[in-house]
């Protein structure tokens, strides 16, 4: 197996970032990507069936794209090239191509393929349609925007996450059980929250990092790894953030209350606090989709749409950029106007179910899919609301011992107040609208 622009250990490991001695070298040790490395799911499937494909894989940075790529070029028994979309150019691509012919093929790694510009793309779209180039590129931009439509379809894309917490602490601690040089030392990890913190996800990122760390802080031999000790080298300080204790608790409550009171200064203020602390983005996001329906609901039916799109979009881009997303999305929510209609309506409801019980469902809201079931009434007098002017006709909904009940009142907004408009030229004498 042949390759350009690939770096080969030699025995100076200090002298060789920590993140390419310790990089996979067979899919088993790839840690994390479980949606797309464990039993049965995609690339553990290409890797296994000695397929070759084009693939896209888009996430953000040190999540393992490049390593992926070498990992799939041996499991397909293909010759590895590489380019950089920041430095290569079409004369470039012109050489892998034809060094790929003289092969029969060759997988081709572009890291940053978003950075080609469209000729660049187009002069790789007749050597991945012969199968003389076997195309795996690299994003942290939507390759639905940055990689033309003849190369998307191509190409199949998946979606690189951040690494979890847990991830990372499994990317050190093998660092440090097989790296030759780390091996060689005594190192205590006495505490891992500014590594984990100043990476961001980043398994690159942090194992450079780790690298750092020890050999600036290594006395004969030995290292005791501390937060301290990270922020020494690093000359930053970590703010205190106990995401398990009472501050995580109380920041939170801060966050949704600030959003809730309108206030968006405030919320983006405790949102950094949150983030500073390393607090999950996800647990951050899924409180603002509980809120757009809480405190904004039909004063602004788009907040929910808002916050749903939010938490979808931060899944795949991750840190630090989901900053960007979670600021946004709760500056829209604190600007919003405010109802929590929805949310009495729904404990009002329970609490009228916990009091009256199983009521009955009248017989004329029952289907009536037999013989048996129209003898004895089910679906009689009912009325469809698409037969009648303006799609209505009135008819009772509740059940007997409670109609007429009123469980949702509109709030005082804009949106509510047209939506009591319409309720009241429909059930004005039956809720009193």
């Amino acid at each position: 197996m042949s390759s350009v622009f690939f770096t080969h250990l030699t025995t100076n490991y200090t002298n060789i970032p920590l993140a390419e001695r310790v990089r996979p070298q067979v899919l088993d040790d790839f840690i994390g990507q479980e949606h797309l490395l464990g039993e049965g799911m995609p690339i553990r499937k290409l890797a296994e069936s000695h397929t070759a494909r084009s693939i896209l894989f888009w996430g953000p940075p040190g999540v393992g794209k490049t390593t992926l790529a070498q990992l799939l070029s041996q499991s397909w028994d293909l010759p590895f090239f590489s380019l950089s979309a920041i430095s290569s150019g079409v004369k470039d691509l012109r050489e892998v191509i034809d060094k790929a012919k003289e092969h029969g093929g060759a997988l081709l790694f572009i890291d940053e393929i978003h950075r080609f510009n469209k000729s660049q793309q187009d002069a790789l779209l007749g050597a991945v349609e012969k199968g003389t180039i076997t195309l795996i590129g690299a994003t942290t931009e939507n390759p639905s925007f940055e990689v033309i439509s003849a190369l998307l379809s191509r190409s199949q894309v998946y979606v690189l996450k951040a690494f979890e917490q847990s991830d990372l602490d499994k990317i050190i601690h093998r660092a440090i059980q097989k790296d030759d040089y780390l091996k060689s030392l005594k190192i205590e990890l006495k505490e891992t929250e500014a590594l984990f913190r100043f990476s961001g996800g980043d398994g690159r990122k942090l194992l450079n990092l780790l690298d750092l760390v020890i050999q600036t802080c290594v006395k004969n031999e030995k290292v005791l790894i501390t937060n301290e000790a990270v922020e020494l080298v690093l000359q930053q300080k970590i703010a205190l953030y106990d995401k398990g204790g009472e501050q995580h608790y109380d920041i939170i409550s801060a966050f949704i209350k600030s959003i809730r009171g309108s206030d968006p200064n405030a919320a983006v203020y405790w949102l950094a606090r949150m983030l500073h602390g390393g607090e999950d983005i996800r647990f951050i996001a899924r409180r603002m989709v509980i809120l757009s329906s809480e405190d904004i609901g039909n004063a602004n039916p788009n907040a929910l749409l808002m916050a749903t799109q939010c938490f979808q979009a931060i899944e795949m881009i991750g840190m630090p950029e989901a900053r960007i997303i979670l600021s946004q999305t709760a500056i829209y929510l604190a600007c919003s106007s405010k109802s929590n209609a929805s949310y009495m309506a729904i404990e009002t409801a329970m609490e009228l179910v916990s009091k009256t019980g199983d009521q009955p469902v009248p017989l004329h809201l029952r289907n009536a899919p037999t013989k048996l079931m129209k003898n004895l009434d089910y679906g009689k007098n009912y009325k469809y609301a698409h037969s009648f002017e303006n799609n209505f006709i009135d008819l009772e909904y509740l059940p007997e011992a409670i109609k007429g009940t009123t469980i949702y009142e509109p709030s005082s907004n804009q949106r509510e107040d047209e939506i009591r408009k319409f309720l009241k030229t429909r059930w004005a004498k039956k809720y009193g609208y």
